[in-house]
């Protein structure tokens, strides 16, 4: 039997063919957390070193987050959230175009092309990274009835009053929490404009909801349940993707249903 070791050369050395776009991963002897994964990726005939965690870079190259982390690290999440919170609707007789649903962190619209396939009543994204919304309208032009590039802890008042005129009932946020792209504060922010009784949708790396989390959201979530804001429907644990290694990367899928605004304390440190 190969050893581990193997097993995650010859893992690297078949993902670094194949696909139209050429893209080479670390070797297997490099242990690399999560945050600090990269990879290489040829573009106009030259080799470029990208983080994973880079995403204005990866969304500038039209293909390249589908085929690197759906295609090479097999991604199952918006996959996962979307049967999650549908199979909850269909047990409350709830149809998908009953919802009114803000993608938080939406990237180039993967979770909203899942959402737009369960023919949701309105979709609206917001990620604080320019190149995401380029992306999203690149690729996916007929996803959103609106994207904004904002930051959901300062948003500009005419977004704001268009957040709140659009009286969401459903949030969804997938691969998005817990390595500072979207901080506590603007999962709140977010949270705080759905309706009370309706739909949150979120996945999080499952180290951080371990009790030596540091992130803040272990706390969060946990005194969420504790005075019975969020009421949990339904969580998994799964396979996120697999790591450059081969190994997977495990995240925790949560649905339950809002029944009160998170007050400012709840946060950490406050």
């Amino acid at each position: 039997m190969a050893s581990q070791e193997s097993r995650a050369r010859n893992f690297s050395e078949t993902l670094a063919s194949g696909g139209p776009l050429q893209i080479k991963l670390p070797l297997p002897a490099d242990r690399l957390d999560q945050d600090a994964e990269h990879c290489s990726v040829l573009v106009d005939g030259e080799w470029r070193d990208l983080r994973f965690h880079d995403y204005d870079q990866i969304y500038r190259i039209p293909g390249l987050y589908e085929q690197l982390f759906h295609g090479i690290l097999d991604c199952r999440s918006p996959d996962v959230i979307a049967k999650l919170l549908k199979e909850e609707l269909q047990q409350d007789g709830f149809a998908g175009s009953d919802l009114r649903v803000l993608d938080l962190g939406a990237g180039n619209g993967l979770v909203g092309e899942q959402l737009h396939n369960m023919d949701v009543g309105k979709l609206i994204g917001v990620d604080i990274i320019p190149e995401a919304r380029e992306a999203a309208l690149r690729d996916r032009p007929t996803i959103y009835d609106a994207y904004h590039v904002a930051d959901m802890t300062d948003l500009p008042p005419a977004v704001h009053a268009e957040l709140k005129a659009a009286k969401f009932n459903t949030m969804c946020c997938v691969a998005a929490l817990g390595y500072a792209d979207i901080p506590p504060a603007a999962f709140r922010a977010a949270f705080n404009l759905v309706s009370d009784n309706g739909w949150i949708a979120f996945n999080i790396k499952d180290r951080f909801l371990a009790d030596d989390d540091t992130s803040g959201f272990a706390t969060l979530v946990r005194r969420l349940r504790e005075e019975k804001v969020l009421e949990l429907l339904a969580s998994e644990r799964y396979e996120h993707r697999r790591n450059v290694n081969g190994e997977p990367l495990h995240y925790v899928a949560l649905v339950g249903t809002k029944h009160g605004d998170i007050p400012e304390e709840f946060l950490p440190g406050r």
